[in-house]
């Protein structure tokens, strides 16, 4: 058999052998990233951020049925640029910090849903009540990708706004919510 036909033949079993499996990349979130949220009281728009969430990220865009993506957010850190409604939605009566310090969203597998956008129906846990939140994803690419997502998340189904608070006339029962994460590998993720 000459050179030529060996090494035909080494190709051809070559291409017969299963190709490695595809791994999704783990992400931890960089310095930059932001978790917001906008809502009304009494008809007048306020906004406020969650400076101190913490997002992981397993991801590999031609996979994007295997993603897995966690975000972890400390209800107490939340600034709304007034102390006093600070205060107030750390209360029992909204997020009850005391009793529940955290927030927790998990999402396993997106959807696409058109060019680098996805969609993730995850789990959103808060004040113990644990009910699914759909996230619409933008997936930028990079050295640094970013994950920009945006949900409405219903108020009222997660006990935040009590007594009195609960009147979505006053306090609208949709709370927008929007972040962009900014990512970068990480080897020590899993």
């Amino acid at each position: 058999m000459t050179v030529r036909a060996r090494l035909a033949a080494l190709a051809c079993v070559a291409a017969m052998l299963p190709s490695p499996a595809v791994v999704a990349t783990d992400y931890q979130q960089e310095t930059g990233s932001t978790l917001a949220f906008a809502s009304k009281y009494d008809g007048e728009v306020f906004t406020g951020r969650f400076p101190g969430f913490r997002t992981t990220l397993s991801f590999d865009p031609a996979r994007p049925q295997d993603a897995q993506l966690d975000v972890v957010i400390p209800l107490a850190d939340v600034d709304t640029d007034s102390a006093q409604r600070d205060d107030m939605l750390r209360d029992a009566a909204f997020f009850a910090v005391a009793r529940f310090p955290q927030a927790r969203y998990t999402a396993t597998g997106f959807r696409p849903d058109g060019e680098g956008r996805y969609v993730a129906e995850g789990t959103l846990e808060l004040k113990g009540i644990k009910a699914p939140v759909t996230l619409r994803i933008a997936w930028i690419a990079g050295e640094q990708p970013i994950l920009e997502a945006r949900a409405l998340v219903p108020r009222t189904r997660f006990s935040v706004g009590t007594g009195d608070w609960a009147d979505t006339g006053m306090i609208p029962d949709a709370v927008a919510v929007n972040a962009r994460v900014v990512l970068s590998p990480c080897t020590t993720c899993r």
